[in-house]
């Protein structure tokens, strides 16, 4: 072929402003990730891992519960934590997060007593009981150290307590909280709740009382603040607050979140072992019975059927126990008359907490 032939045949060189025929799908270039979704960047996913066990967070002011539980998650790589029991931003303390398989026993902790110390600021009352919330009423007056003494003993015991109207308590599907920033009048019924302890602690001047109290289930620290200052006649709210104490979960158990993140730094450096930084599953289910059994039972168990334990084997307890095998945990079950039935299977495979109390030393 002649060199003005090929010329003519051959396609004209490449102009890029010049436009282009599209593209037959067979010599379309792969679109990018991005493209793909529809021009969001690509997604990158992290590695999770089986990890099993509880952190005995010391929660620091101005986090949120759910914030707290992002950064441990973030920390060990889990597929699955949670809390046990919101702890409002405004508070610091022990704010139990479980990891894996601990995630079953969150009720036995959200059940358990609590400890606060908190301090309430007498004259004001606000509409969320807390320094958060707006001034609603004042009062000049201020309680004196006997005033306050002769009122506590009306708190001690089963009570009456109006949540707050910034609480977590639904409505027909909604939250308080949801529905007193929207402007609406929140009403909320009494309800039955347990204060098992309460002291007058320190009283660093005329406008502030410190307390500690032991309460069950459902308490608000906030309604006990609010309260106090009606019956007294001054108003009062919540100042500052700290949890110091979820079930078995103590202040020797608490690890703040700076020195968590330094030792799990230490351990993906190979320098420590992240087993040690949770407390075992179990530490949950510190009140209730353990019992022991056999491989042969504790396959079965495994398999969700039900054990027949008789003569010495037969445990002498009614109601939930903590089943284990070989001193691993098994399940949590029910017993009665010698039938084990279970509830709650584990599959502790893994990183499996083994410590959490070495944190502190």
């Amino acid at each position: 072929m002649t060199d003005p032939l090929r010329a003519m045949l051959s396609p004209p060189p490449a102009d890029d402003d010049a436009p282009r025929p599209p593209a037959s799908p067979a010599q379309a270039a792969p679109a990018e990730p991005a493209q793909r979704r529809g021009g969001k960047p690509p997604q990158f996913r992290r590695d999770k891992r089986d990890v099993h066990g509880w952190i005995a967070l010391d929660k620091p002011v101005g986090m949120t519960s759910t914030h707290a539980v992002s950064i441990i998650k973030r920390l060990f790589k889990a597929r699955k934590v949670g809390h046990a029991g919101t702890l409002d931003p405004l508070a610091s303390g022990c704010l139990p997060i479980a990891l894996g398989e601990a995630t079953k026993t969150v009720p036995f902790v959200m059940d358990s007593h609590k400890r606060y110390v908190f301090t309430v600021r007498w004259g004001e009352a606000r509409d969320t009981d807390d320094t958060e919330g707006r001034v609603i009423a004042t009062s000049d007056r201020r309680p004196d150290d006997a005033e306050i003494l002769a009122l506590l003993p009306r708190f001690v015991g089963a009570i009456s307590q109006v949540p707050p109207r910034y609480s977590a308590i639904k409505i027909d599907g909604e939250r308080a909280y949801d529905l007193a920033r929207d402007g609406e009048t929140v009403e909320l019924a009494a309800r039955p709740v347990e204060i098992h302890a309460l002291e007058m602690t320190a009283r660093p001047d005329a406008d502030h009382a410190v307390f500690a109290t032991e309460c069950g289930k459902g308490t608000y620290v906030r309604s006990l603040a609010r309260d106090f200052g009606e019956a007294l006649g001054c108003h009062g709210h919540v100042s500052a607050l700290r949890r110091a104490e979820v079930g078995p979960f103590r202040e020797e158990d608490m690890i703040p979140l700076e020195r968590l993140e330094a030792l799990c730094d230490r351990a993906a450096a190979g320098e420590g072992n992240l087993a040690e930084l949770l407390l075992p599953v179990e530490t949950a289910l510190d009140d209730i019975p353990a019992l022991a059994v056999n491989r042969s039972d504790a396959a079965r168990l495994q398999r969700g059927q039900t054990v027949l334990l008789r003569g010495r084997d037969a445990p002498i307890v009614i109601g939930p126990v903590c089943v284990t095998v070989s001193g691993r945990l098994l399940a949590i079950a029910d017993a009665e008359h010698g039938e084990i039935v279970p509830r709650r299977v584990f599959n502790l495979n893994g990183i499996v907490g083994t410590g959490g109390r070495a944190t502190s030393e």
